[in-house]
């Protein structure tokens, strides 16, 4: 899985955010995720909710994930 493929699929899953992600090796990824479904949530709760979508490609496709989950508000 690629930077451009990453970010189509969690595109996909969480389709009222603004997503980007970035890999400057193809194994390491760095997503940004600003959804207003975050709102509210500890940044556990979200980043749960982003493992969740990705499941088994978790330590298989992507060996690692930076994540920075936020809402609108908190821009």
């Amino acid at each position: 899985m690629n930077a451009a493929e990453l970010e189509s699929f969690l595109s996909r899953a969480f389709p009222q955010a603004e997503v980007a992600v970035a890999s400057p090796d193809g194994v390491h990824f760095k997503a940004r995720i600003v959804a207003g479904d975050f709102a509210g949530a500890s940044r556990l709760a979200r980043h749960q909710r982003v493992y969740a979508a990705l499941g088994e490609r978790m330590g298989g496709e992507i060996h690692a994930l930076s994540l920075e989950t936020l809402s609108p508000d908190e821009l």
